[in-house]
């Protein structure tokens, strides 16, 4: 019997699936300013680009809200459910608040696809859920031809601990905390062509939660985060440089990749969301690299690491605190983004 591949059954790759920011901002440009977007306890909006959006319930306190959903990234009904957990927390790790509950969304192809199949996508996010002390309250499902799932979550923060895209200053470094290529490897995963040795490692970092470096954003004083997901290194840095006033320089050869995921890029794995992508951001990009480089900087990844703005005495505790972060560039005072 052939084996069922859930990739097959996506029309792309994990958090490539995301409509571009272009085609977000053309959306979401018209209702600017609804009345349904504004309220005085309402500290974090969609006005900056952050990762979730903070609500003050007072006595100091913030409840921070997020969803992520999307189809399947890699075959296994279980790995996928663990990604696609450990990426929706991953907005919350990324506001420095600590998970506190979730509800799931499940869509399914009832006549394609056995039930069976969807209890191990279920029970591995809830698994992950359990192992971030996070409580699953419920949620909904949909019959649909192509498999999505996610969880919309609801942390819990001090007012005072919330970090946004908002608050890095000119001088700042930039660290991330996990190699990037995971795109590139999820493309060449749903095409059959990906090493396994090179795709278990690559399940291995999606599968992996960014709570100690959330964590750290705190105790290391960080004055801005994000998560790197769908728009790629470059445009999540763009989003935190628009919020924070300030542009930014990447040092290429200091940016952690996956070993391996060059020679796929090389190989022509590339996704749709990626390119897209890549045509945002390079009218606004100062470089002299060539394309190819470029594009391991916009790869949209799925369940990616943490991007830091740290004060430069600040850098070596947080560096000592999540293992395998990296010092990749700097905020700077005028509104560019250089990469050398």
């Amino acid at each position: 019997m052939t084996e069922t591949r859930l990739t097959a059954y996506s029309h792309g790759a994990g958090c490539a699936c995301k409509l571009s920011p272009s085609e977000l901002n053309e959306i979401l440009a018209p209702l600017h300013g609804h009345v349904a977007t504004t309220h005085p306890d309402l500290k974090v909006g969609l006005h900056t680009s952050d990762d979730a959006g903070v609500y003050d319930i007072g006595g100091g306190r913030a409840l921070v809200q997020t969803v992520d959903i999307f189809t399947p990234v890699v075959d296994s009904p279980r790995e996928w459910g663990q990604i696609a957990a450990a990426n929706a927390l991953s907005d919350i790790y990324a506001m420095a608040a600590t998970p506190l509950t979730a509800l799931q969304y499940l869509a399914w192809p009832r006549d394609v696809l056995p039930f069976s199949m969807a209890t191990e996508v279920v029970a591995a996010g809830m698994d992950v859920m359990a192992s971030a002390g996070c409580t699953v309250l419920g949620g909904h499902s949909i019959d649909s031809p192509e498999p999505t799932y996610g969880f919309a979550v609801t942390g819990i923060a001090g007012l005072s601990d919330i970090r946004t895209n908002a608050g890095g200053r000119p001088g700042d470094r930039l660290v991330l905390t996990k190699p990037l290529g995971i795109g590139i490897v999820t493309t060449a995963i749903k095409r059959g062509k990906c090493p396994p040795e090179l795709a278990e490692r690559a399940i291995e970092q999606m599968a992996g939660l960014n709570d100690v470096a959330g964590r750290a954003l705190i105790t290391c004083g960080a004055t801005a985060a994000t998560d790197v997901t769908g728009f790629g290194l470059l445009g999540h840095l763009r989003e935190m440089c628009r919020a924070s006033g300030t542009g930014a320089e990447i040092e290429t050869g200091r940016v952690p990749v996956l070993n391996g995921a060059a020679e796929l890029l090389s190989a022509g794995m590339w996704a749709g969301g990626s390119q897209r992508n890549l045509d945002a951001i390079l009218p606004e990009l100062g470089t002299d690299l060539g394309i190819e480089a470029i594009k391991l900087l916009v790869d949209a990844q799925t369940s990616g690491g943490l991007l830091a703005a740290l004060a430069p005495e600040r850098v070596d505790c947080f560096l000592g605190t999540v293992p395998g972060s990296a010092v990749i560039g700097a905020l700077t005072s005028d509104n560019l983004i250089r990469v050398a």
